[in-house]
């Protein structure tokens, strides 16, 4: 068996073993991972204003010398799972005011799309349990131009490009640094890393590198003793009491610099007569040469060794450092076997990944699947974020402002989160989220099922669920509402392990995540059902400015928008119950019971969608046969709002169907189907039906039957409408010669197709829904299709391309979407990848072209990445995609 196979296994042993003793279960070779963030200043967490301003609380000029309260940043980063100890590297060409220690990036207020990344940086490999990882960062050899980049995007309107990194021309003549981060590991606790650098420019130049190690700060608020790094025979001892006694080499007979992770009084806050060795100490030493900055006796909380060279043109420069428990006589000893370490790891990491592509010929789609992967496994992070705390402040420091107890969070103090979590994108979204989280489980399933479950599980526990029911949903606001998906996801999980794994699969993770989603699913049915008929409205920030108004917020014309999208998320969420519940029943009958009642609320949702009598009152459309939103104004009056957008087809993902084995084995709710369906016959024409004959015995739950099924397609697959050379659409765009506009009190409201960057500040102004692509909506659709092909089988046919006469299976419709999704990524025959748009430099440069970054969406016309550009969370979907469906996975 694999290397790589084994440790997983290992680990999943080790955390039932511990589990079973009433330990805290924990993964042996997980303790040390990517789990530093990118960015911690800006962040709700170190916000102690009064206003909530986050962004302008602790900047990026702060950072350098701020120490932080809820967790830690760095470039290329490792730590252990509890955020103890950090390592990772900084940088210096010699024309930079700073060190680079952390990536740079605008503000929501200083950029013309709201807050972005400046920085090129590609997550390369890794394996799951991060015993082989790899990156690549690209460092100019020229002056980090800081200014320029906020003053162009502060010159920018909305309608503008934003002003990037390689338009301020600091990669013309290749006058950079190609950076490969790379970590491998001998044992659980004990790390190599390599970091080397290739000149790309044509003339030598300069190069520091600093691998830095420092303690997070816990001593500045009473949360533990100051521990201590020193240095003696060669190398850096490190003492802490929860992780024992480490030593950290590094060659290129570097020295070492050391100073403390504490605040710098002085520069933040004016104290002139504070003194001490702050956490900008080796920054002022390498860059300001003040020696005064570090500290002489070699002591302190944070340390780097620092490694210089002048790379020749064409050349690189090396750097090994070591991070073990075992000491080792000198550093020359301690790093004897390092080309040996990274050569094994690399080699079990390989063969990982050969596994699972073996059905995948294409060398291309390899690279971009084992990228997607690569990114999906360095963005996790230790997230800490204890409410309570926050809220009141730490004990003998400044209490916060009386503000805070009434703003951002404040019905949240059980929340105490210290874990590590998938995160959507290290920079822009350095938080968890949970709706996104659920999307990231899903690839995640295909390497580690095992930590795709325990991220489920982790937002159902009662340090993260709110006591009412709620999932929190992120950082900024854990009261804003997300699409349910939580089920679905768990569900998915479920099938997928159980495919790779063999056998009945993980039912304990099941059962136990159905209890919790239980109280989930009342708290959607208490809050956002208002007048209790199975319509629901109010949130739904996961599509938040696809619509008229920001559906958040009361609307202006008073009464409520009956959601289209929103019941047929709940119509979902019932399926996916009901499944979870059957899955679980099959083991456990009692649970028949529960699957009986979810079945029937999914029936009572789908006949809420298409009974209100009228066609302009119904959320089908007949005129335009095409799902809307409702507004129901305060005087009873119900107004389509006829916005052709993903709205419109999330009816589709509420599917599942039961074939007669599988009903065999909980007879008792086969019994109270059978009998609502005979007793409620008004109900069962809607939606439920056997299949015909020659397809099996299968039933099929859908909101949509045949014809209607057939019109959401038809609008669909029309590529002057929704279907995109790269995906579907989240508006069709027909609404860009006829925007949908609605008036109310002498306003107009608009909705206007927009293929890329948001035109506007409306609902934050930071994504955009109206027109481009967007992964998470594009897979679910992919997903439904191939469900309800299962039932319809061939003998369903629809039209494509629209008027040809020729027509495909609903297989091929979701095969053809997954197609035009993965070609975002792959080179066409011209030899250009569309995710990198029109920068030139992407498209040919043999040294940036097979370098991806998953974008959070993606140009309606174009492909082209939009928003975050290391948004691998949901975006790493496209790895799922590109698994064949009869592969090892």
């Amino acid at each position: 068996m694999n290397e790589e196979r084994q440790r997983l296994i290992q680990d999943r042993q080790n955390r039932e073993a511990l589990q079973s003793k009433g330990e805290y279960p924990r993964d042996i070779w997980k303790v040390w991972g990517p789990y530093l963030t990118e960015r911690q200043w800006g962040t709700v967490r170190e916000d102690y204003s009064a206003g909530g301003d986050a962004w302008d609380t602790v900047t990026h000029d702060m950072a350098r010398s701020k120490a932080y309260r809820w967790g830690e940043e760095g470039i290329g980063g490792i730590s252990d799972c509890d955020q103890r100890l950090c390592l990772a590297l900084a940088f210096w060409n010699e024309q930079d005011a700073i060190l680079k220690e952390r990536f740079f990036g605008l503000t929501g207020s200083e950029g013309n799309h709201g807050e972005d990344c400046k920085e090129y940086y590609y997550y390369l490999d890794s394996s799951p349990s991060h015993a082989y990882m790899k990156m690549l960062y690209k460092y100019p050899q020229q002056a980090y131009p800081y200014e320029q980049l906020v003053r162009e995007n502060r010159s920018r309107g909305k309608l503008d490009a934003e002003f990037e990194l390689v338009d301020a021309g600091v990669f013309d003549q290749d006058r950079y640094f190609d950076i490969f981060i790379e970590y491998a590991r001998s044992a659980p606790d004990d790390i190599y890393l390599k970091i080397t650098a290739w000149n790309r420019g044509e003339q030598a130049a300069p190069l520091h590198i600093l691998p830095t190690l420092w303690y997070r700060n816990v001593w500045s608020w009473n949360r533990g003793p100051r521990p201590q790094m020193r240095y003696a025979d060669g190398h850096v001892q490190l003492k802490e009491a929860n992780l024992g006694d480490f030593h950290f080499y590094c060659d290129a007979q570097a020295p070492f610099l050391f100073c403390e992770n504490d605040n710098n009084e002085a520069r933040l806050y004016g104290k002139e007569d504070w003194k001490g060795y702050a956490k900008d100490g080796i920054n002022d030493f390498v860059v300001q040469a003040k020696r005064e900055a570090v500290n002489p006796e070699q002591k302190g909380t944070k340390t780097a060794a620092h490694c210089r060279s002048l790379v020749a043109p064409g050349q690189s420069f090396t750097v090994r450092a070591r991070l073990t428990a075992k000491p080792a006589a000198s550093a020359d000893a301690a790093l004897r076997d390092c080309d040996a370490v990274f050569a094994a790891r690399l080699k079990e990491t390989d063969e990982f990944y050969g596994d699972i592509q073996a059905h995948i010929p294409d060398p291309d789609l390899r690279l971009v699947q084992r990228q997607a992967f690569a990114g999906m496994l360095w963005s996790k992070q230790f997230y800490y974020y204890d409410v309570a705390q926050w809220l009141q402040g730490d004990p003998g420091t400044i209490a916060p402002p009386a503000e805070r107890r009434r703003g951002r969070n404040a019905g949240w103090e059980h929340l105490n989160n210290a874990d590590v979590l998938s995160m959507p994108d290290k920079w822009e979204y350095p938080w968890f989220a949970a709706w996104d989280l659920a999307f990231h489980c899903i690839p995640l399933s295909i390497v580690d099922p095992n930590f795709a479950k325990e991220q489920l599980t982790l937002l159902t526990r009662e340090w993260y669920m709110h006591p009412n029911g709620q999932l929190p949903a992120y950082e900024w606001s854990f009261s804003d509402v997300n699409p349910p998906v939580h089920a679905w996801a768990a569900l998915r999980v479920f099938q997928i392990e159980r495919k790779i794994r063999g056998g009945d699969g993980d039912i304990d993770f099941l059962e136990g995540i159905l209890h919790k989603l239980l109280l989930n699913f009342t708290w959607w049915v208490n809050r956002k059902d208002a007048e209790g008929n199975n319509i629901f409205e109010g949130g739904f920030l996961g599509l938040d400015n696809i619509g008229v108004f920001d559906r958040s917020k009361p609307l202006p014309t008073g009464g409520r928008i009956e959601q289209s999208d929103g019941t047929s998320w709940m119509a979902m969420y019932s399926l996916n119950l009901m499944r979870i519940a059957i899955e679980v029943a099959a083991h456990r009958p009692i649970y028949q019971d529960i699957a009986t009642k979810f079945f029937e609320h999914f029936m009572y949702i789908a006949s809420a969608m298409t009974s209100f009598g009228d066609q302009n009152s119904d959320l089908w459309n007949e005129e335009d046969e095409f799902y809307y939103d409702v507004l129901q104004k305060p005087d009873g009056q119900r107004i389509p709002l006829r916005i052709q957008s993903m709205v419109g087809f999330i009816p589709m993902f509420a599917v599942d169907i039961l074939d007669a084995e599988t009903l065999d084995r909980v007879p008792e709710f086969k019994r109270r189907l059978e009998w609502f369906l005979e007793n409620r016959p008004e109900l069962a024409r809607l939606v439920a039906s056997w299949s015909e004959p020659g397809q099996g015995q299968i039933r099929l739950f859908s909101l949509l039957k045949g014809h209607r099924l057939k019109r959401l397609l038809a609008r669909m697959l029309d590529e002057d409408q929704f279907l995109a050379p790269n995906g579907i659409r989240a508006l069709s765009k027909r609404h860009d010669s006829n925007p949908y506009v609605f008036v109310a009190g002498g306003e107009s409201f608009t909705v206007r197709y927009t293929p890329g960057e948001s035109d506007s500040g409306l609902f934050g102004g930071n994504s955009n829904w109206r027109g481009p692509i967007w992964m998470p909506v594009n897979y679910l659709i992919i997903e439904s299709l191939q469900r309800l092909h299962h039932y319809y089988g061939d003998e369903f046919r629809v039209e494509f391309p629209p008027d040809s006469g020729k027509t495909i299976s609903l297989a091929e419709a979701a095969h053809e979407i997954g197609r035009r999704l993965t070609n975002i990524f792959l080179r066409g025959p011209d030899g250009r990848r569309p995710v990198f748009g029109d920068v030139k430099k992407f498209q040919e440069d043999k040294h940036f072209r097979d370098y991806l970054n998953f974008y959070e969406y993606f140009h309606g016309d174009t492909g082209r990445g939009v928003g975050a550009s290391h948004q691998t969370g949901w975006t790493g979907l496209i790895a799922k995609i590109i698994q064949p469906r009869g592969g090892a996975r």
